[in-house]
C-alpha cells in the first residue's frame, strides 16, 4: 500500500508544485502549501487518536475540567494547533526554497528554540509537544510534502532539488514541537 501511495502522490504533488510555480505567483503558493499542510494534517488519525488520549489523560491529572466537552475542546484545539503549525511550516519552507536560503539554519535555529521553549513549558505537556511531530508525518503528507518540495526546487531555474527540494518534512516534525509548547503555555 505504501508503494502504491507514492508512486501515485508523489507525481501529483510534483506536478502541483510545479503548476503553481509556472503561474508565479508567490502568493498562491504560499496558500497552496499551508492548505496542503493543515488539511493532511488535521485529517491525520494518529494525530487525532493522540490529541483524544492527550485530552482524556489531561482530564483525569486535572490539567482540565474532567468533562466529555472539555475533553473534547482541548483535543480540538490541540489538533487545530498542530495543524496550523504544519501548515505555517511548509509555507516557511517553501518561501525558503523560492529565495533559496539554505536549510540548516532554519533546522539549528528551529531546534534552539525548542530547546529554550522546553524550559519555559509546563512538563505536562513537553511529551506531548515532542510526539505530536512525530504523528504529523503520515503515509499520504510525506509523499505530497517531499513531492511539493522537490517539484518546486525543480520547477524554480538555479534551484536544485536535491539542495533545495528536501527538509519540508524536517519543517512539518519541527515546528508542532514549537506550537504545541507555546499551546500549552497558554491553555
Amino acid at each position: 500500500m505504501d508503494q502504491g501511495l507514492e508512486m501515485g502522490l508523489f507525481p501529483i504533488g510534483e506536478a502541483m508544485a510545479q503548476a503553481m510555480a509556472k503561474k508565479e505567483s508567490r502568493t498562491v503558493l504560499l496558500r497552496f502549501a499551508f492548505a496542503l499542510g493543515f488539511g493532511t494534517t488535521v485529517a491525520e488519525p494518529a494525530l487525532i487518536a493522540v490529541t483524544a488520549e492527550a485530552a482524556k489523560i489531561a482530564g483525569a491529572a486535572g490539567a482540565i475540567v474532567d468533562t466529555t466537552e472539555a475533553k473534547g475542546s482541548y483535543a480540538f484545539w490541540l489538533r487545530i494547533t498542530v495543524a496550523l503549525s504544519v501548515g505555517s511550516a511548509l509555507v516557511l519552507g517553501v518561501f525558503r526554497i523560492l529565495v533559496g536560503w539554505p536549510i540548516q539554519y532554519f533546522i539549528i535555529g528551529g531546534y534552539i528554540l525548542v530547546i529554550v521553549i522546553t524550559g519555559f513549558a509546563p512538563e505536562e505537556i513537553v511529551g506531548i509537544a515532542y510526539d505530536s511531530g512525530g504523528v504529523t508525518t503520515s503515509t499520504i503528507t510525506v509523499p505530497l510534502v517531499t513531492a511539493l518540495g522537490v517539484g518546486l526546487a525543480s520547477t524554480i531555474k538555479g534551484r536544485n532539488p536535491m539542495l533545495d527540494g528536501f527538509g519540508l518534512i524536517a519543517f512539518a516534525s519541527l515546528t508542532p514541537m514549537i506550537f504545541v509548547m507555546i499551546f500549552g503555555m497558554l491553555a
